[in-house]
């Protein structure tokens, strides 16, 4: 097993109840840090799924942040996608399969989630983008992995969303599903959070990938 203490960013790790090659890589938002989803192993219940919770490389707040404010995203955003390609290479060299697992991210998280899973060279079995945007959909297109047009993904999004705003997000989704994504888009009557009812949602979508 790779020492995962040498990875470049800090990190938890939850290991599976069985041995498995199974993996969940979560992503959080601005401000929080790995703890913030410390809760979801449990709630997923899958005894098979390792679990791997990074923090962000900037601090803020007394948190971790993956990019800067907008209109200054870009440089950060880049420099955090190097840093999670680099951590990928290692988990899917010996000790995890990448065709089994999955890419989870909130908010900031949910942006990676697309502006770097979709250029890895890696196909994951699903990727979770909740309550995100995406920096440049058309870009996006353009320089991503062809072969991740067809993989799984699912991105929720709340209709109440006071921080990323519901429309703008829909709209970005809709440019990636008109060229030729595939993805599954479920909104929510909610703020910038998880709600239980989506959170059973994603348990079961997980589920059947599996």
């Amino acid at each position: 097993m790779t020492n995962l203490e040498y990875l470049p960013l800090n990190n938890i790790f939850i290991p599976a109840k069985v041995t498995s090659k199974k993996l969940m890589i979560i992503l959080h938002g601005r401000g929080d840090s790995s703890q913030g989803f410390t809760f979801l192993p449990d709630y997923l219940a899958i005894d098979e799924m390792n679990y791997l919770l990074l923090d962000a490389p900037y601090e803020y707040f007394g948190g971790c942040s993956w990019y800067d404010l907008p209109p200054n995203q870009f440089n950060g955003i880049v420099y955090s996608s190097g840093l999670l390609s680099d951590i990928l290479d290692v988990l899917f060299e010996d000790d995890f399969s990448a065709e089994e697992s999955f890419l989870f991210g909130f908010s900031q998280g949910a942006l990676l989630t697309f502006e770097f899973g979709a250029r890895y060279e890696k196909v994951l079995a699903g990727y979770l983008a909740i309550s995100g945007y995406i920096y440049d959909p058309d870009n996006l297109l353009k320089e991503m992995n062809p072969n991740l047009k067809s993989s799984h993904w699912l991105c929720t999004h709340g209709t109440h969303d006071n921080v990323l705003p519901y429309d703008t997000s829909k709209s970005q989704i809709t440019i990636l599903q008109n060229g030729g994504f595939d993805i599954t888009f479920q909104s929510y009557e909610k703020a910038h959070n998880i709600e239980q009812e989506e959170l059973n949602m994603i348990k079961k979508w997980i589920k059947d990938k599996l």
